[in-house]
């Protein structure tokens, strides 16, 4: 079982759950004893490796936001790799969130960059397939590429209609699922997936129906308003093809209870695990 789409539905099963927890520390929000008599860059790994420890078991994949460590420069890409060395240690199936977007050669060195580095990363299509091709050229990488994002200003480019009546995000998702299919694992699902907010509950139904083959990535739970109905439309009807991150509402539980922060965390993936699988009816 070698396929990206095979190890991150295995890693799904293995907890029980689709949930996700994202990597995206801010230095301000950090617990003191992680931030007392040390620099930025250390307190930030002392609470990833911390927030790693917590999760590992509750759920099967991490999401980390590369842009919080490569503003601190090389020294911070160093933490991140280290980071999403100990995930796999942990047993953890690694996204990097980079959004990458280019063509051409500068396209496969992103590629090239990330292969060793985590199992799957998401990416801009916007440059059609030129941009998209060079990360799912082997099975050592798969790729989440920008469909129908979270963020209230994507409406503006994502909503619009175009001459023969889709959207641009559907029209997206139909040059996903053409790309991506003729590279499905043994599972069903393509190396190319898609990103697909929680908090666009109206087009994720058609989304969906557009992209069988496609794992969503699912964005805007908990922190940013997304509930377990709200996510429901990106699963197939067996349940699966899905991975539902939240980040805030599990990075910081700590600060609304009175408890030693990594029990914090710990509890709050365990209850998003929970509320998943149980919304979906596995549990």
């Amino acid at each position: 079982m070698n396929h990206p789409a095979d190890h991150l539905m295995a890693a799904v099963e293995k907890v029980g759950n689709p949930a996700c927890v994202g990597l995206d520390p801010v230095l301000e929000r950090l617990p003191a004893s992680c931030v007392a008599g040390g620099e930025p860059l250390g307190a930030i790994e002392t609470f990833c490796v911390g927030v790693l420890e917590a999760i590992s078991g509750h759920v099967g994949v991490c999401k980390i936001q590369s842009a919080c460590f490569e503003r601190y420069g090389s020294a911070g890409v160093g933490v991140l790799d280290g980071l999403a060395a100990r995930a796999c240690e942990l047993g953890l199936r690694v996204v990097l969130d980079y959004k990458r977007g280019d063509i051409g050669i500068s396209a496969e060195h992103y590629a090239a960059s990330a292969r060793d580095r985590c199992d799957w990363v998401t990416v801009n299509p916007y440059l059609g397939v030129d941009g998209i091709a060079p990360f799912i050229a082997d099975d050592r990488l798969g790729a989440f590429a920008l469909v129908r994002t979270s963020n209230p200003g994507g409406d503006a480019i994502q909503s619009n209609r175009l001459e023969d009546g889709r959207t641009v995000a559907q029209s997206v998702a139909d040059l996903v699922a053409e790309l991506g299919g003729d590279s499905t694992g043994a599972c069903g699902y393509s190396s190319l997936g898609a990103v697909v907010g929680a908090t666009k509950r109206e087009d994720a139904e058609e989304l969906r129906r557009r992209m069988p083959r496609q794992i969503f990535l699912v964005p805007g739970f908990g922190a940013q308003g997304g509930g377990v109905d709200d996510v429901l439309p990106c699963f197939n009807s067996d349940g699966t093809g899905a991975i539902i991150t939240a980040s805030r509402s599990v990075l910081y539980a700590f600060e609304v209870e009175d408890s030693d922060w990594r029990s914090g965390v710990e509890r709050a993936a365990r209850e998003l695990g929970d509320t998943l699988a149980k919304g979906m009816g596995t549990r």
